[in-house]
């Protein structure tokens, strides 16, 4: 089966962003694009953490959602959340309503700051995560790879909860730090061009 299709358009694009309503801006706009801010980036790993075990459509349909209801998933605010937060999250009908992913992001916000002081940004820690392209098996072939079984590993030592190797490959998917654009897709050249624009956020220096 094809990875690729022919859009409206008339363009090609991943076969994937032909699935769901959204999913086409999704795939334009916004996945495989570097990103650098660490908010977009926890924003990220939360909303990969709920997905764990349903479709991303699901999760996209609701993000607006879980961004009202997690503070904009600002990391400094979520990390004050305590058990009225919990209960009242466990009420919103908006939202995915699984305790245990609400307190694993909420504990997760937590971690993040400690990375932070750590590294000196969230963004620094993950690129310094990118593979070499060099390494990386044809577009749109795998789950889990090396650097994201590395990345899983680095953020459950420090405490993360609901990272597990697939959740982090799918986090350097859509982030840019592998770009799983399928070749021919428009979007893969758009990608790269942008990561050769992209200045990697560097890790502070060890104390």
């Amino acid at each position: 089966m094809s990875n690729i299709i022919t859009a409206a358009d008339g363009r090609s694009r991943c076969a994937w962003s032909a699935s769901a309503p959204d999913f086409l801006r999704y795939h334009d706009e916004e996945w495989g694009y570097p990103v650098g801010d660490d908010i977009r980036l926890f924003e990220k790993v939360c909303l990969e953490s709920f997905q764990s075990g349903l479709s991303w459509r699901t999760i996209l349909d609701k993000r607006d959602n879980f961004r009202a209801a997690f503070a904009g998933f600002d990391f400094n605010d979520m990390a004050s959340f305590g058990a009225a937060d919990v209960d009242r999250l466990l009420q919103d009908k908006g939202i995915i309503r699984h305790r245990g992913k609400i307190e694993a992001v909420i504990n997760n916000a937590a971690r993040a700051q400690e990375l932070v002081a750590e590294a000196g940004s969230l963004a620094a820690f993950f690129w310094s995560f990118e593979p070499k392209p060099e390494d990386l098996p044809e577009p749109q072939t795998a789950s889990t790879s090396p650097d994201s079984v590395a990345l899983s590993k680095a953020l459950k030592k420090r405490g993360w909860k609901f990272v597990g190797p697939t959740t982090a490959f799918a986090f350097m998917q859509a982030m840019g730090l592998i770009n799983d654009h399928a070749l021919g897709c428009i979007c893969r050249n758009k990608a790269a061009a942008a990561r050769l624009a992209f200045t990697v956020p560097q890790m502070k220096p060890a104390a």
